[in-house]
């Protein structure tokens, strides 16, 4: 069977009219659903919005990055050769919505996991470590987080632990939360603010395709990402922690990683 690596998009009034009829698909078994099926369909909540992670490519009329080659060899290895990933967009601000109402069965989304965020739903162990840290203009004055003062404004994410916390780490600074990094990075660019935070990885993607912009020191947390998976699925959830470990061990995640982050890089997990 050719594999079709489906791509769903949904809106906020989409999710609103779905929202009672997905409770029954936020109770299902995943793992019993999966072994049911003779071609699975893994739906996975992705970012579209983040180069090097998940990025529409218009021209190829796909989603491509280093979460959808993942999700994409999770899927093959807990569904078999059949299965196919589908992919939803999300949002920092929807994706948990979205996946406790059944919409998704996953997110790999460079979501960070946090103790807030455990409360409402399970991770898988790490898949990638990144940390926080600040984009600015390569004539900024701005040499770190240690910098920014009641005169700066910092761009971030709506929903993001990144907009938390650099009103932690710099509780001075202006923060103006945005709804996406697109928006954000516009924002910079037409001086609404003067430094756009989130992790690190994220930046590097953004500064790969806009020439003209920095790191500013380095970085000043520790953001590991996880798969966000729906509370009551264990065994689907034993089965992605398998996934990962067997395609650390067989060399697939550094393949994987290489691609998107360089072949002189290591992987961001330990063997």
């Amino acid at each position: 069977m050719k594999k079709l690596w489906r791509i769903v998009a949904l809106v906020a009034f989409a999710f609103l009219a779905t929202a009672c009829t997905s409770s029954a698909a936020s109770q299902q078994d995943i793992a019993e659903r999966i072994d049911s099926e003779a071609y699975p369909v893994i739906t996975w909540g992705v970012k579209v919005d983040t180069n090097l992670f998940g990025k529409y490519n218009i021209a190829e009329n796909r989603i491509e990055g280093f979460d959808i080659d993942m999700a994409k060899e999770i899927t093959n290895r807990v569904g078999g050769e059949n299965a196919e990933a589908e992919f939803v967009e999300v949002t920092s601000k929807t994706r948990i919505p979205l996946l406790k109402n059944g919409n998704v069965d996953a997110l790999i989304a460079t979501m960070t996991i946090t103790e807030d965020r455990l409360k409402q739903v399970d991770f898988s162990q790490v898949y990638f470590d990144a940390g926080q840290a600040l984009m600015v203009p390569e004539d900024s004055d701005i040499e770190g987080v240690e910098s920014l003062t009641s005169e700066h404004t910092v761009l971030a994410v709506k929903g993001s632990t990144s907009a938390q916390r650099i009103k932690e780490a710099a509780p001075d600074a202006n923060v103006l939360e945005l709804e996406n990094y697109a928006e954000a990075f516009t924002a910079l660019k037409s001086g609404q603010g003067d430094t756009m935070t989130t992790d690190n990885a994220i930046l590097l993607g953004i500064m790969e395709q806009n020439p003209g912009y920095k790191i500013a020191g380095s970085t000043f947390t520790n953001e590991p990402y996880g798969i966000a998976i729906n509370k009551g699925q264990d065994a689907f959830l034993n089965e992605v922690n398998q996934a990962i470990d067997d395609m650390v061990a067989d060399g697939t995640y550094q393949e994987i990683y290489a691609k998107w982050f360089g072949d002189d890089t290591e992987s961001s997990i330990a063997e």
